[in-house]
């Protein structure tokens, strides 16, 4: 059997009705299990709902009061004294047992007022003896760097309600993709099953590429001899810098792929490559050669590339 739902609520049978919901609403508050760090919180929770059932209905209050029903909210049997009642052996039906048919019991409500655990946990508190009910899912984001995404790894999350996930990045999941955490939802009406947790996976800005698909663009800086004359350079990828080679001649605009160096594409897909776009930069603060030189093509060996 419960405790006498007086004794758990911490209130005096005289309390008024204001003071039993004032004094649910702390207590639902301090053990709701998705947010109380207290020892056996799920536990105390339950039974704050169950005292408040009682008390909080003026109906149930009363019957409980008088006797009536228990804490559990069950009928409780008349006394009896003999075989009938009031002391009169055999006030009864026919064979001395008790006659119940003027025993109705009335008790209004349908468990804890909604609108409490409603505005401590946005509509989503669990009621004692309602309808088996699933839990609601919650909804979070986490933003993943391209790392992440390229290698799989694990990621922190913080849900609506503080709770703390930690949430496994496959790798080569998809921008926006969905993660389903089953159970790491709000709890259900008991016995309700609780709901799931969904993390919305987004990729964050990155410092050097550029997402297409499974494909990653990127600039790479070249200098003048380098195009000119061809040249092996180092180029970043997602997991290390590898080695390239510029082709004499190459010209700015000129795209070099890494096939495979992209994003993971999953168990059908191939991964993607990086496509480096060259870009021919002159030093930073100018050359007298490089500027003798450039004049002298200009008067010498002049040239429109518009017009290639």
């Amino acid at each position: 059997m419960m405790r006498d739902p007086y004794e758990t609520l911490g209130v005096p049978k005289g309390a008024t009705q204001a003071e039993v919901k004032s004094a649910f609403r702390k207590l639902a508050k301090k053990f709701h299990p998705d947010q109380s760090k207290e020892p056996k919180a799920k536990e105390r929770f339950s039974e704050v709902n169950s005292a408040y059932e009682i008390l909080g209905d003026e109906k149930k209050r009363g019957a409980f009061d008088r006797g009536e029903i228990d804490a559990d909210g069950k009928p409780r049997a008349p006394a009896m004294d003999g075989f009938g009642f009031g002391g009169r052996p055999g006030a009864g039906r026919a064979g001395g047992g008790p006659d119940m048919r003027n025993f109705n019991f009335e008790f209004g409500g349908d468990g804890v007022e909604g609108d409490i655990l409603s505005e401590l946990f946005g509509g989503r508190g669990r009621a004692r003896g309602a309808q088996a009910q699933k839990g609601e899912d919650l909804n979070a984001s986490v933003v993943a760097s391209l790392e992440t995404v390229a290698n799989g790894g694990t990621m922190r999350v913080i849900m609506p309600t503080g709770k703390t996930l930690d949430v496994a990045i496959p790798a080569g999941i998809e921008d926006g993709k969905a993660i389903r955490l089953r159970g790491q939802g709000l709890p259900g009406r008991r016995p309700g099953q609780e709901g799931d947790a969904i993390v919305t996976v987004r990729y964050a800005p990155h410092p050097i590429f550029r997402v297409e698909g499974r494909d990653l663009r990127a600039d790479l800086p070249i200098t003048l001899y380098d195009a000119v004359l061809g040249a092996k350079v180092r180029a970043p990828t997602l997991q290390n810098e590898v080695e390239v080679s510029i082709p004499a001649g190459a010209n700015s605009g000129r795209a070099l792929r890494l096939r495979g160096k992209g994003l993971p594409g999953g168990a059908e897909n191939a991964n993607g490559d990086i496509l480096l776009t060259l870009k021919i930069m002159l030093p930073a603060h100018g050359d007298p050669d490089l500027t003798s030189l450039a004049r002298r093509w200009r008067d010498e060996k002049p040239y429109d590339p518009r017009k290639s």
